[in-house]
């Protein structure tokens, strides 16, 4: 009893007297120490004064600043981005930006403007990007001409422009992005795209207009990297103005929000008549599509098919050697063989994911696909009861495989044996029935990284995961494990190269403090969304500089002893655990507040006990564990009866003596 009654004394004398210390907090978000903020939506009317001198990058949308002039960012003579968007602005006068000689990237996105000065940009050495979409612009005569000769991108869209037509003085030898999107655009004439000549490799967007006509010659000899025509309905128009010009990608799909519109093999005659590397189609419908159809797509090396209502790809297409990818997804396949991939023997990429209705593996049907490096067949509601050697038959330089989200498949031992050289395979979401005691991926020598998350594993099987000799990146999330705990023997010793490990959501309780004792490389290791105490820390100790993330567990106090070793590690995330913030974990919290810079997440790391401080953060949190008042009354009385119990008991011991001498 009296070891008990001083551990109740003890309790009392030492209780916690805890209050939190909240900092005054800022009007505006630091994202990096005085370099970024976020002063969005705050109602502001002018640039506070709390805002560091040296702040580089600034966010200050949704505000409310009529006009800017040259007194209005003053102070904030490092900026080099500057986010005015929807600020209500009309007003741009004469030197607004004279101080900010750094600054090279002005954002005007949604301000209805009225005025620009002439030289309302003046002052930056090197202004290189500036958006105006959505500001009211009908006539680029309205944009000052000033001080833009450094100008690389210029956004223009959702606007009232009806003529591309630059001021003679326009300075455009330097932009590489100029965005007409969504503008009243229905002419482009030889004139308008003069003014770009002395632009290289610009990528020009047209999405959104509705182009009726384009004078012949108008793209004539002229090279871009991108032309984008989005949303326009007859591209026939689009493809007869663009002879003899050159492009390495060409955007001529539709939208979620626009009609299908049915393609011809006519309307793509002009495609033979320019030079053009890669092309999107998405959303379109081909009528009557044949092998002619492609007659003029010998030259493409990436064709992009994405939602143009395809069953099949007719056979005979010939000529198209080039081809090095080709997309494929949101089609109506029943059977991958109907993509007669024969057609495309150099493809190294090909995608066919989201398929509108189950997807048939078929066996053999990329057989002809030798050079083949990355496949992607997400999301496709495939099912094989034996995957996956018939059906990646001769696919020996396949890199990249994606079977994420399907049907249940049926894994042999050695089920990858047909592509030696995968790197990456991802499985996630697709229930797994190993039928073999082996791993079905033992002979993936090469393989760095597995994604089998949510795959209903059977993770007692210690054999799984073996051979996998130089995996980095292993995936794991949402698997459950025998007794919620990961033992010492486990399926993932022989992963001697592992780096990144994720187990987050798998319902863990507990791991055993040798269970990665063979997993010495690892640099970052996510925990995350189980049911973890702080004793687990000790399974990590032998690590050191690495990434945990242990957020949304059941830690509630961090015995000292682990402090070392979470004091080895470069970041820690402990937030959503229900924090001990009383006296017992005082060693903790102090090292916490020391050592904050080490953590994420701090705004959601809180406490959960005692009640009075619940959902304070941990930061915020003092605690005085002295000896209080009360405790000093009880201590004094114990003393008093320690003292009265040794007398007597002395007393005692002499007068036996006493007696029996």
């Amino acid at each position: 009893m009296a070891p008990c009654a001083g551990c109740f004394l003890l309790a009392v004398m030492f209780s916690a007297s805890c209050k939190a210390i909240t900092s005054s907090d800022q009007m505006c978000t630091e994202k990096e120490a005085n370099k970024t903020y976020n002063c969005e939506n705050l109602g502001l009317t002018e640039v506070p004064d709390t805002l560091p001198n040296t702040t580089e990058f600034l966010e200050f949308g949704f505000n409310f600043l009529p006009i800017i002039e040259n007194t209005t960012f003053t102070r904030l003579i490092d900026l080099m981005f500057l986010d005015l968007t929807r600020c209500q602005i009309n007003w741009v006068h004469e030197d607004t930006f004279q101080y900010q000689h750094q600054l090279n990237t002005i954002v005007l996105t949604g301000n209805p403007l009225i005025f620009m000065a002439e030289t309302a940009f003046n002052g930056p050495k090197s202004l290189k990007h500036l958006s105006l979409i959505q500001t009211g612009i009908s006539n680029l005569e309205f944009i000052p001409v000033y001080n833009l000769e450094q100008l690389e991108s210029l956004h223009l869209g959702s606007n009232h422009i009806s003529s591309i037509k630059f001021p003679e003085n326009f300075p455009t030898q330097n932009l590489k992005v100029l965005d007409f999107q969504n503008n009243a655009i229905y002419y482009i004439s030889s004139e308008d795209m003069n003014a770009l000549d002395k632009a290289t490799n610009l990528s020009l967007n047209f999405n959104g207009n509705d182009i009726k006509a384009i004078e012949p010659g108008a793209f004539h000899s002229k090279s871009f990297q991108s032309l984008k025509f989005g949303g326009i309905l007859n591209l026939s128009v689009i493809l007869k103005g663009l002879q003899n010009s050159t492009a390495q990608s060409l955007w001529l799909g539709t939208f979620e929000d626009s009609d299908d519109q049915d393609l011809t093999p006519a309307m793509f005659e002009g495609l033979c008549e320019m030079s053009v590397e890669s092309i999107n189609l998405q959303k379109h419908h081909f009528s009557n599509i044949s092998s002619t159809t492609f007659r003029c797509f010998t030259q493409l090396k990436e064709l992009d098919l994405t939602a143009t209502h395809l069953k099949a790809l007719p056979s005979g297409i010939e000529g198209m050697n080039a081809l090095k990818k080709l997309v494929l997804n949101v089609n109506n396949f029943g059977q991958l063989c109907q993509i007669n991939a024969a057609s495309f023997p150099s493809l190294t990429d090909l995608s066919i994911k989201g398929n509108m209705k189950t997807l048939d593996f078929g066996a053999g049907c990329l057989e002809k696909l030798e050079n083949l490096q990355k496949l992607d067949l997400s999301h496709n509601d495939i099912e094989a009861s034996d995957c996956c050697n018939l059906q990646l038959k001769n696919l020996p330089h396949l890199q990249y495989l994606n079977l994420s989200y399907n049907e249940p498949l049926g894994l042999q031992s050695q089920a990858f044996k047909e592509c030696p050289q995968l790197e990456h395979l991802d499985l996630a979401f697709t229930h797994l029935h190993i039928k073999a005691p082996q791993s079905p991926f033992q002979n993936l020598r090469v393989l760095q990284v597995l994604n089998l998350s949510h795959c209903l594993l059977d993770t007692s099987n210690q054999h799984l995961l073996a051979g996998l000799v130089d995996l980095r990146h292993l995936n794991l999330q949402g698997n459950h494990f025998q007794d919620r705990r990961i033992a010492k023997t486990n399926l993932l010793q022989p992963l001697n190269s592992l780096e990144v490990l994720s187990l987050s959501s798998c319902d863990l309780l507990s791991i055993d403090k040798q269970a990665f004792q063979s997993l010495g490389k690892m640099s970052h290791v996510d925990l995350s969304y189980n049911s973890l105490t702080g004793d687990s820390i000790d399974a990590l100790s032998h690590l050191q500089g690495i990434y945990l993330n242990l957020a949304v567990n059941s830690i509630h106090a961090i015995p000292p002893l682990l402090l070392h070793t979470l004091s080895r590690q470069n970041t820690i995330n402990l937030s959503h655990n229900p924090l001990d913030c009383t006296c017992s974990n005082m060693h903790f919290i102090t090292w916490y507040k020391e050592n904050l810079q080490k953590f994420e997440g701090v705004e959601e790391t809180m406490c959960a006990n005692p009640s009075s401080l619940k959902g304070v953060k941990l930061y915020d949190v003092e605690l005085s564990c002295g000896i209080m008042a009360v405790g000093i009354f009880f201590l004094i009385v114990f003393l008093l009866f320690i003292a009265i119990l040794l007398i007597f008991s002395v007393k005692f011991l002499l007068r036996w003596k006493y007696e029996h001498i």
